[in-house]
């Protein structure tokens, strides 16, 4: 099956919309400090977060969207759009930072709480606030919880060649991507964050999510629609899972943690984030394998009204 005939053959798929919601609202309830509710999230239960499924399924939708785009109005139009769209996410960042900034200086202010900047990642504010404001806008500060989006434009305005190579060789722009990832992993890669100190999700590792997205939307799916029958892998899949939940729980909960051996502790906690550990790509896509498994494009519970407002 080609290309065009895949993206053809893309009608809306419920689970994208249904899972960026979850994301979304899991990454709000992640960010409320002292938050009984955020145990509901996943990232309690595993490696992975909803960073990770945020970013795949970005990268799933933009292939979708800009690939049926490029191929029906020709590549020059198609990497506009996506200029466009980073322009579009970037002001909101600004508009954001902008808000932020003035925020934290007026609570700051207002209740002589002047620990806060620090708390927030713009202790330069004071000091220097013009360069901390430049610092901001060329994104190379990193002002708390504003990293995500920050990755998210950077993903976004590198995708058009990208997205050149998975319309032609969309193995090779996979193995590529891994490769960036391993040599980002092995050669301590990352963008500076000013004043001091590096992204918190590093693109050159987050990218191989976004890329995984795309390729899966672009044909990968297709070649792995064998395997969702495999019952080996199910049962691997769901192996790894217990494995992940029981490490996680060992890292929250000290007593527990004390009952494993020091190096299998260590090897999973703290659980590396900022350049995306292997074993956090292997958790999601085994979570990813074992939701596809039950939650294929056509099930009834996609259209429940308790998933409507998620959706």
């Amino acid at each position: 099956m080609d290309i065009k005939a895949i993206v053809a053959a893309h009608g809306r798929d419920a689970r994208i919309d249904l899972f960026r919601g979850i994301a979304n609202w899991f990454i709000f309830l992640d960010h409320i400090p002292d938050n009984v509710v955020n145990w509901i999230t996943v990232r309690n239960y595993g490696f992975s977060g909803a960073a990770d499924m945020f970013i795949f399924i970005s990268g799933f939708a933009a292939a979708i969207v800009y690939a049926k785009m490029t191929l029906e109005r020709g590549f020059v139009v198609g990497a506009s759009r996506i200029f466009k769209r980073a322009w579009q996410i970037y002001v909101a960042y600004v508009v954001l930072f902008v808000i932020y900034i003035v925020t934290i200086t007026d609570v700051a202010a207002r209740y002589a709480a002047s620990d806060i900047i620090y708390e927030f990642n713009v202790a330069g504010l004071v000091d220097h606030p013009m360069r901390t404001l430049i610092y901001g806008l060329l994104l190379e500060s990193r002002p708390l919880n504003l990293d995500i989006l920050q990755l998210y434009i950077v993903l976004v305005v590198f995708f058009p060649p990208v997205l050149w190579l998975m319309l032609r060789k969309p193995d090779l722009a996979l193995a590529g991507s891994a490769a960036l990832y391993f040599a980002a992993r092995a050669f301590d890669w990352n963008l500076r964050s000013l004043p001091d100190g590096d992204w918190y999700f590093n693109p050159f590792c987050w990218q191989l999510l976004f890329v995984l997205g795309a390729w899966f939307a672009l044909g990968g799916m297709e070649k792995c629609r064998s395997l969702l029958k495999s019952s080996i892998l199910f049962y691997l899949a769901i192996a790894y899972l217990s494995f992940a939940l029981v490490m996680t729980m060992a890292g929250r909960f000290a007593e527990f943690g004390a009952m494993f051996p020091a190096w299998l502790f260590d090897a999973f906690n703290p659980n590396d984030r900022v350049n995306l550990a292997p074993y956090r790509v292997l958790h999601f896509l085994a979570a990813a394998f074992v939701v596809m498994r039950f939650m294929p494009k056509d099930w009834p519970g996609l259209e429940w009204r308790i998933f409507r407002p998620l959706i």
